[in-house]
């Protein structure tokens, strides 16, 4: 038992063991400090919430939450370029790779990788892009691509047609290049000076150099018995 004596000391009475069966652990002593201030400072209940409290706390919350959703969905709102179609030309690389990066960053970050990689490769239509997707797609259908995020798809567009070798350079303009008003001497010699370095050579070379030709030439090399075997031919 805990006796306050006038001088606020404290003094402790054991108690008998056979007075209690089973005794429970005294308390731990109370400081004098905590004591007067205890007395000072007695503890006040917080007294229950009103039920227009209670109503204004829960407006608040929901208050909150709207705020949350409307910065969620702002992205969705956002009116974002869509790329323009890429058939695998040099000068298309850096512009279709930001302008789809952009669009999947502020669209479609809630879609699953596979929905963005599909959606990029929905962009490649044209030109010599649209055969290297088919065969992409290929590889992807029966596991054999590497390709799973768009990140990767970009790097791959971008090492694969992209301004990384001086041989790429080459085969772009050559898949460029026109006869228009040369003469056909000198549009030979142009073609020579931009097919050097490209890897074409043969038949292929040959393909390339009679798409560059005007109309009327290559009608004029479609009814020939004899269809040339060189460019000088």
């Amino acid at each position: 038992m805990i006796t306050d004596k006038e001088d606020h000391s404290f003094s402790y009475e054991e108690t008998s063991p056979s007075s209690s069966p089973s005794p429970s652990p005294s308390p731990s002593p109370m400081s004098r400090q905590q004591y007067h201030q205890q007395r000072e400072h007695p503890l006040v209940p917080t007294p229950p919430q009103t039920r227009e409290e209670q109503l204004l706390t829960m407006i608040a919350t929901l208050q909150q939450q709207v705020n949350t959703m409307l910065l969620q969905q702002q992205g969705s709102r956002v009116e974002v370029v869509r790329p323009q179609v890429f058939s695998g030309r040099i000068e298309e690389v850096s512009a279709f790779i930001n302008a789809a990066c952009l669009y999947i960053r502020i669209k479609m970050t809630e879609e699953a990788a596979a929905t963005q990689v599909a959606w990029v490769l929905s962009y490649i239509q044209e030109g010599i892009a649209e055969a290297w997707k088919d065969n992409l797609l290929d590889e992807l259908a029966k596991g054999e691509s590497e390709v799973e995020l768009a990140e990767q798809l970009f790097t791959k567009i971008r090492n694969d047609f992209g301004e990384t070798s001086e041989e790429k350079k080459k085969i772009e303009q050559l898949r460029t290049i026109e006869q228009g008003g040369r003469t056909c001497n000198k549009y030979v010699q142009e073609f020579k000076k931009v097919a050097r370095g490209s890897g074409y050579e043969g038949r292929p070379l040959i393909e390339e150099f009679k798409q560059r030709l005007n109309g009327a030439i290559r009608r004029k090399l479609a009814e020939a018995e004899e269809l040339p075997t060189t460019i000088g031919e």
